[in-house]
């Protein structure tokens, strides 16, 4: 149950062609670096990517774009990044925007094994083309439906042995979340402890839902 550390070369085994990878992150912030590092040497290609962003080019997974590994993303936003914007207008990448609480809501369902969220975001626009619109007591809603992956890539900066996981501030963002909705779920740690040093009340990923447990090599 506890031998869940991971080295590169595990990690690297584990990534293949055609992937739907999770990253965790906000602009950077709280994305598992070391790891998007492994998945550019790696070079996997054709991956989809959900995220909440695509950061920026040299940046976070941004640079996974870059390197043009990436088919399809689903996200909430590409402004920081022109490489995503340029190649959309190519055409080498599709680009699925979603308004930012829906795509935690999908990600969310799909964490919960529920069958889709209903939402009026996007009701009367273009958001709602090729959607299920349902009316309950009158008001129209999308059925959005649930975003699972292969594999979550989430960064935590204290995680201990069994695999519960601590954020600083803002690093949260949406690795939680996502260590919810994959197959196989990697935190890259900035520290790992012996398991009992960490205070249960502390902990917002906790260990079951953590498959690997990967040493960051960012200082």
């Amino acid at each position: 149950m506890f031998h869940k550390l991971i080295d590169r070369k595990g990690f690297s085994d584990l990534l293949k062609d055609d992937m739907t990878i999770m990253i965790g992150g906000f602009l950077g912030c709280g994305t598992p670096e070391t790891l998007v590092d492994i998945i550019l040497e790696k070079g996997v290609k054709n991956l989809t990517i959900i995220c909440n962003d695509t950061a920026f080019a040299d940046r976070g997974l941004g640079r996974l774009i870059a390197a043009k590994q990436v088919g399809h993303v689903i996200t909430s936003h590409i402004g920081t990044n022109v490489e995503t914007g340029k190649q959309m207008v190519e055409g080498s990448i599709k680009v699925d925007l979603v308004p930012q609480g829906t795509l935690v809501e999908r990600i969310r369902c799909a964490g919960a094994g529920l069958g889709g969220v209903l939402t009026p975001t996007g009701v009367g626009t273009i958001v709602e083309e090729g959607k299920q619109k349902l009316t309950v007591e009158g008001v129209d809603y999308l059925l959005e439906l649930p975003l699972r992956a292969e594999l979550a890539l989430i960064g935590g900066s204290l995680t201990d042995k069994a695999g519960n996981v601590v954020y600083n501030a803002t690093t949260c963002n949406f690795n939680p979340i996502m260590a919810m909705a994959a197959d196989t779920v990697v935190v890259e740690t900035r520290k790992l402890v012996e398991i009992g040093e960490i205070q249960p009340e502390l902990v917002m990923t906790p260990s079951p839902l953590v498959t690997h447990i990967f040493v960051s090599e960012k200082s």
